[in-house]
Protein backbone atom coordinates (compact mmCIF):
# COMPACT_ATOMS: atom_id res chain seq x y z
CA UNK A 1 0.00 0.00 0.00
CA UNK A 2 1.35 3.39 -0.96
CA UNK A 3 0.39 6.90 0.09
CA UNK A 4 -1.43 9.29 -2.22
CA UNK A 5 1.72 11.39 -2.49
CA UNK A 6 3.87 8.38 -3.39
CA UNK A 7 1.43 7.35 -6.10
CA UNK A 8 1.39 10.87 -7.54
CA UNK A 9 5.19 10.87 -7.73
CA UNK A 10 5.27 7.51 -9.50
CA UNK A 11 2.74 8.72 -12.06
CA UNK A 12 4.70 11.94 -12.58
CA UNK A 13 7.95 10.03 -13.16
CA UNK A 14 6.19 7.75 -15.65
CA UNK A 15 4.91 10.82 -17.50
CA UNK A 16 8.30 12.56 -17.56
CA UNK A 17 10.11 9.44 -18.72
CA UNK A 18 8.26 9.77 -22.04
CA UNK A 19 10.15 12.99 -22.76
CA UNK A 20 13.69 11.81 -22.01
CA UNK A 21 15.95 8.93 -22.96
CA UNK A 22 17.85 9.24 -19.68
CA UNK A 23 16.58 9.38 -16.11
CA UNK A 24 14.12 12.02 -14.92
CA UNK A 25 15.86 15.14 -13.65
CA UNK A 26 14.91 15.94 -10.05
CA UNK A 27 14.41 19.61 -10.91
CA UNK A 28 11.99 18.64 -13.68
CA UNK A 29 10.19 16.39 -11.20
CA UNK A 30 9.99 19.25 -8.69
CA UNK A 31 8.45 21.47 -11.38
CA UNK A 32 5.97 18.75 -12.38
CA UNK A 33 4.93 18.25 -8.75
CA UNK A 34 5.03 21.99 -8.00
CA UNK A 35 7.21 21.50 -4.96
CA UNK A 36 10.74 22.14 -3.68
CA UNK A 37 13.75 20.19 -4.91
CA UNK A 38 14.48 19.14 -1.32
CA UNK A 39 11.00 17.58 -1.06
CA UNK A 40 11.64 15.62 -4.25
CA UNK A 41 14.94 14.35 -2.86
CA UNK A 42 13.20 13.11 0.30
CA UNK A 43 10.45 11.37 -1.69
CA UNK A 44 12.89 9.77 -4.14
CA UNK A 45 14.75 8.35 -1.15
CA UNK A 46 11.51 6.87 0.25
CA UNK A 47 10.54 5.39 -3.11
CA UNK A 48 14.03 3.98 -3.55
CA UNK A 49 13.84 2.27 -0.15
CA UNK A 50 10.61 0.61 -1.33
CA UNK A 51 12.34 -0.53 -4.56
CA UNK A 52 9.97 1.58 -6.68
CA UNK A 53 12.61 3.82 -8.25
CA UNK A 54 16.29 3.74 -9.04
CA UNK A 55 18.29 6.92 -8.56
CA UNK A 56 21.61 7.34 -10.34
CA UNK A 57 23.68 10.40 -9.50
CA UNK A 58 23.99 12.76 -12.48
CA UNK A 59 21.63 10.52 -14.45
CA UNK A 60 18.32 11.02 -12.67
CA UNK A 61 15.43 8.89 -11.47
CA UNK A 62 14.18 5.72 -13.17
CA UNK A 63 11.13 3.63 -12.32
CA UNK A 64 11.98 0.09 -11.29
CA UNK A 65 9.91 -2.74 -12.76
CA UNK A 66 7.61 -2.71 -9.73
CA UNK A 67 7.46 1.09 -9.81
CA UNK A 68 6.45 1.12 -13.45
CA UNK A 69 3.81 -1.55 -12.82
CA UNK A 70 2.37 0.48 -9.94
CA UNK A 71 2.39 3.71 -11.96
CA UNK A 72 0.62 2.05 -14.89
CA UNK A 73 -2.10 0.73 -12.59
CA UNK A 74 -2.69 4.26 -11.30
CA UNK A 75 -2.95 5.51 -14.88
CA UNK A 76 -5.31 2.62 -15.65
CA UNK A 77 -7.64 3.59 -12.82
CA UNK A 78 -7.52 7.27 -13.74
CA UNK A 79 -8.46 6.65 -17.37
CA UNK A 80 -11.18 4.12 -16.58
CA UNK A 81 -12.78 6.60 -14.20
CA UNK A 82 -12.64 9.27 -16.91
CA UNK A 83 -14.51 6.93 -19.28
CA UNK A 84 -17.09 6.22 -16.59
CA UNK A 85 -17.63 9.92 -15.86
CA UNK A 86 -18.10 10.81 -19.53
CA UNK A 87 -20.04 7.76 -20.74
CA UNK A 88 -22.19 7.04 -17.70
CA UNK A 89 -22.52 10.34 -15.81
CA UNK A 90 -22.48 12.73 -18.80
CA UNK A 91 -19.46 14.75 -17.70
CA UNK A 92 -17.78 16.68 -20.51
CA UNK A 93 -14.19 15.76 -21.36
CA UNK A 94 -12.87 19.01 -19.84
CA UNK A 95 -14.48 18.23 -16.44
CA UNK A 96 -13.18 14.75 -15.69
CA UNK A 97 -9.45 15.10 -14.99
CA UNK A 98 -9.62 16.57 -11.49
CA UNK A 99 -12.33 14.14 -10.38
CA UNK A 100 -10.39 11.18 -11.77
CA UNK A 101 -7.30 12.45 -9.92
CA UNK A 102 -9.19 11.74 -6.69
CA UNK A 103 -10.78 8.46 -7.76
CA UNK A 104 -7.50 6.94 -9.03
CA UNK A 105 -6.28 6.42 -5.46
CA UNK A 106 -9.06 4.00 -4.49
CA UNK A 107 -7.30 0.78 -3.49
CA UNK A 108 -9.89 -1.87 -4.39
CA UNK A 109 -8.65 -4.07 -7.25
CA UNK A 110 -12.06 -5.73 -7.44
CA UNK A 111 -13.76 -2.38 -7.98
CA UNK A 112 -11.48 -1.53 -10.91
CA UNK A 113 -11.89 -5.01 -12.41
CA UNK A 114 -15.66 -4.69 -12.26
CA UNK A 115 -15.53 -1.11 -13.54
CA UNK A 116 -13.52 -2.24 -16.55
CA UNK A 117 -16.05 -5.02 -17.20
CA UNK A 118 -19.01 -2.66 -16.75
CA UNK A 119 -17.50 -0.24 -19.29
CA UNK A 120 -16.97 -3.18 -21.71
CA UNK A 121 -13.17 -2.97 -21.58
CA UNK A 122 -12.49 0.39 -23.23
CA UNK A 123 -9.12 0.82 -24.95
CA UNK A 124 -8.94 4.62 -24.79
CA UNK A 125 -10.03 7.39 -22.44
CA UNK A 126 -12.11 10.44 -23.50
CA UNK A 127 -8.92 12.28 -24.52
CA UNK A 128 -7.70 9.48 -26.78
CA UNK A 129 -5.04 8.13 -24.41
CA UNK A 130 -4.59 4.34 -24.21
CA UNK A 131 -5.88 2.53 -21.12
CA UNK A 132 -3.46 -0.08 -19.73
CA UNK A 133 -5.02 -3.48 -19.09
CA UNK A 134 -4.76 -5.34 -15.78
CA UNK A 135 -1.23 -6.46 -16.70
CA UNK A 136 -0.13 -2.93 -17.59
CA UNK A 137 -0.10 -3.59 -21.34
CA UNK A 138 -1.58 -1.12 -23.79
CA UNK A 139 -1.63 -0.42 -27.51
CA UNK A 140 0.35 2.59 -28.75
CA UNK A 141 -1.39 4.14 -31.75
CA UNK A 142 0.51 5.23 -34.82
CA UNK A 143 -0.07 8.97 -34.67
CA UNK A 144 1.56 12.31 -35.37
CA UNK A 145 1.00 15.91 -34.35
CA UNK A 146 -1.20 18.11 -36.49
CA UNK A 147 1.76 20.51 -36.70
CA UNK A 148 3.69 17.89 -38.71
CA UNK A 149 1.12 17.83 -41.52
CA UNK A 150 1.61 19.80 -44.72
CA UNK A 151 -0.89 21.62 -46.91
CA UNK A 152 -3.28 19.15 -48.52
CA UNK A 153 -2.75 16.39 -45.95
CA UNK A 154 -5.53 15.04 -43.76
CA UNK A 155 -6.13 12.63 -40.92
CA UNK A 156 -8.40 11.67 -38.03
CA UNK A 157 -8.12 13.38 -34.65
CA UNK A 158 -7.20 10.57 -32.23
CA UNK A 159 -5.94 12.40 -29.14
CA UNK A 160 -4.78 15.58 -27.47
CA UNK A 161 -1.44 16.37 -25.86
CA UNK A 162 -2.81 19.18 -23.70
CA UNK A 163 -5.68 17.94 -21.52
CA UNK A 164 -6.24 21.22 -19.68
CA UNK A 165 -9.81 22.39 -19.28
CA UNK A 166 -9.01 25.59 -21.20
CA UNK A 167 -7.70 23.75 -24.26
CA UNK A 168 -10.54 21.22 -24.32
CA UNK A 169 -13.10 24.01 -24.09
CA UNK A 170 -11.37 25.74 -27.00
CA UNK A 171 -11.70 22.58 -29.09
CA UNK A 172 -15.37 22.20 -28.13
CA UNK A 173 -16.07 25.82 -29.06
CA UNK A 174 -14.59 25.21 -32.51
CA UNK A 175 -16.26 21.81 -32.99
CA UNK A 176 -12.91 19.99 -33.06
CA UNK A 177 -13.37 16.53 -31.52
CA UNK A 178 -12.04 12.97 -31.42
CA UNK A 179 -12.87 10.93 -34.48
CA UNK A 180 -13.31 13.89 -36.79
CA UNK A 181 -11.37 14.28 -40.03
CA UNK A 182 -9.08 17.30 -40.24
CA UNK A 183 -7.64 18.56 -43.53
CA UNK A 184 -4.90 21.17 -43.78
CA UNK A 185 -6.06 23.76 -46.32
CA UNK A 186 -3.10 26.10 -45.86
CA UNK A 187 0.01 26.47 -43.70
CA UNK A 188 1.80 29.78 -43.17
CA UNK A 189 5.57 29.69 -43.65
CA UNK A 190 6.05 32.65 -41.30
CA UNK A 191 4.61 31.22 -38.08
CA UNK A 192 3.30 27.76 -39.16
CA UNK A 193 -0.27 28.67 -38.27
CA UNK A 194 -2.77 26.54 -40.18
CA UNK A 195 -6.07 26.88 -41.94
CA UNK A 196 -7.83 23.59 -41.31
CA UNK A 197 -11.19 22.15 -42.26
CA UNK A 198 -13.33 19.76 -40.26
CA UNK A 199 -16.87 18.76 -41.20
CA UNK A 200 -17.03 21.46 -43.84
CA UNK A 201 -16.03 24.25 -41.45
CA UNK A 202 -12.76 26.14 -41.87
CA UNK A 203 -10.82 27.53 -38.93
CA UNK A 204 -7.35 29.03 -38.53
CA UNK A 205 -5.38 27.53 -35.66
CA UNK A 206 -2.19 28.74 -34.01
CA UNK A 207 1.04 26.70 -33.81
CA UNK A 208 0.27 26.17 -30.10
CA UNK A 209 -3.00 24.45 -31.00
CA UNK A 210 -1.40 22.39 -33.78
CA UNK A 211 1.31 20.93 -31.49
CA UNK A 212 -1.34 19.72 -29.06
CA UNK A 213 -3.53 17.68 -31.43
CA UNK A 214 -2.72 14.08 -32.41
CA UNK A 215 -3.65 12.91 -35.90
CA UNK A 216 -3.76 9.42 -37.40
CA UNK A 217 -3.28 9.44 -41.17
Amino acid sequence: MFSLSEENYLKAILHLQKTTKSGVNTNALAEEMQTKASSVTDMVKKLSEKDLVIYKKYQGVYLSDSGRKTALQIVRKHRLWEVFLVDKLSFSWDEVHEVAEQLEHIKSDKLITELDKYLEYPKRDPHGDPIPDAKGDFHVANKTLLSNLSKGERGTLVGVKDTSSEFLKYLDKNNIALGKTIEVLDKEEFDESMLIQTEGKSIRVSPLVAVNIYIKQ
